[in-house]
């Protein structure tokens, strides 16, 4: 079957056309922005792309078009495809249908850590000799590769809420039908598709609702959100994980979170050492462990495998160390995210100044939606240059303003980057924060500091 993939270079899209070319398919693909690395990445699995959406790249018809989220009425790929009635599906329903029907799928849901987590279980699915197939919204240093079928039976997914395509406004989850899902938290985002947390709330629930009998729901304990969707019904077993609380519980060794002991339903399981930071992280682990027992795995025999897990990339990625100076590559969407981020630095660097970059990149980001948290979530910052471009429809002034002296605003990568060299001194760290690509501003960072990138 040949398969023609609009929204290719997505990192989601670019993981559905890798398995649909590991499955036998034959794969094409068009999007806006073909550039490295995914266009590499694809180039090199045989991957026919095109640049830009034209009606021309439909011809011949294919036998199937996959239409990513990205993808809007007026498109003239769309258009094409829908006026010549070609058929097509999104690609959420055509992993679903294609692939995960005959897997045992372990869907990691959640406002943050979706990526980090899915990493992990598929980690200490791999250290447990399962060999499990997997999608992921990034790049796992683990395994250098976004997506693969694996040898098991196993398949482990990022479960995003946002929609599946502009005719399937359900969030793409509902089609990944999991045996074992984690509800790893609930809070507002997307605020370009979803009007409140009750429209999110109920996308949960339609997940819930596919979760069989004789599976499992893995629960934030701490999340009044998720507390509300699960009383909504449930007919699956549920455990819970949490800080001090639920089924799986994490009390702290170490208080920046790189070390912890585990406990489930009140029995020492032993303790985790590991490189990431933060409460946050840990509840992601203890999420993970919590998926990868309900398969069966021994916890106990997983627990060393968290020392040798590799974070995704972009997630506190260290890029360079300058003469003192630490410069991290952050991806940041929600003042949750932010703050929790640097409540775990601030944890492992004591009273060494925390200087950060900021971009308002996402959807919710740009409309406003979150302005009013992200005072609060930078209280960990010691100073704080937020780039607020002229395009920006929201007067940033509100946040550094409630920052009181410690903020500017900068119009520019080219400024931004200008006013953090000018408050750096040695034995800073600088984060730069974004889900965007930010201009490579991180590495240009340390290109001016003097030093090379990792």
């Amino acid at each position: 079957m040949r398969l023609h993939i609009l929204g290719i270079c997505g990192t989601f899209m670019g993981g559905v056309a890798a398995l649909a070319r590991e499955l036998g398919e034959t794969v094409e693909g068009s999007d806006a922005n073909v550039y490295p690395p995914m266009s590499t990445q694809l180039e090199a699995l045989g991957i026919d792309l095109m640049q830009g959406y034209k009606a021309e790249y439909l011809q011949p018809t294919p036998d199937l078009v996959v239409v990513g989220n990205a993808m809007v009425r007026g498109n003239p790929a769309v258009e094409y495809m829908l006026d010549q009635q070609l058929r097509y599906v999104s690609g959420p329903q055509w992993l679903g249908e294609r692939l995960l029907v005959e897997r045992e799928v372990l869907a990691v849901a959640g406002t943050h850590g979706k990526t980090t987590t899915t990493s992990l279980l598929a980690h200490l699915l791999e250290s447990a000799g399962l060999a499990p197939g997997f999608l992921i919204g990034g790049v796992p240093g683990n395994f250098g590769i976004s997506a693969r079928m694996g040898q098991g039976k196993h398949f482990v997914i990022e479960a995003d809420e946002y929609d599946s395509a502009f005719f399937d406004k359900r969030s793409k989850f509902v089609h990944y039908r999991p045996r074992i899902a984690i509800l790893n938290n609930l809070e507002y985002d997307h605020a370009d598709i979803f009007p409140d947390v009750a429209a999110i709330q109920r996308q949960f629930h339609h997940l819930v609702r596919t979760v069989p009998g004789n599976g499992r729901l893995i629960v934030n304990a701490h999340d009044a959100y998720l507390a509300e969707v699960l009383a909504m019904g449930c007919w699956t077993p549920v455990e819970t994980f949490g800080i001090g609380k639920g089924d799986w519980q994490a009390t702290l060794i170490a208080a920046d979170g790189s070390a912890f002991a585990v406990q489930y339903k009140g029995e020492s399981i032993g303790e985790v050492h590991w490189p990431l930071l933060g409460d946050h992280s840990v509840m992601n682990a203890l999420a993970a462990l919590a998926a990868a027992a309900a398969t069966g795995a021994d916890p106990r025999a997983l627990l060393p495998a968290f020392g040798t897990f590799e974070s995704v990339k972009r997630r506190m990625e260290l890029v360079g160390d300058v003469d003192g100076v630490r410069v991290y590559d952050d991806f940041a969407h929600h003042p949750t995210a932010i703050a929790t981020t640097l409540a775990g630095l601030r944890a492992k660097v004591g009273n060494a100044r925390i200087l950060v970059a900021l971009e308002p990149r996402s959807n919710s980001m740009r409309l406003g939606a979150h302005a009013e948290g992200l005072a609060p979530s930078l209280a960990d910052a010691d100073a704080v240059v937020f780039l607020h471009r002229p395009e920006l429809p929201w007067d940033a002034k509100r946040v550094t303003d409630a920052l009181h002296g410690r903020a500017s605003t900068a119009p520019t990568v080219d400024d931004l980057l200008a006013s953090l060299k000018s408050q750096t001194r040695q034995g800073d760290h600088v984060v730069f924060m974004s889900n965007g690509g930010f201009e490579n501003a991180p590495r240009r960072f340390v290109a001016a500091l003097g030093g090379s990138s990792r």
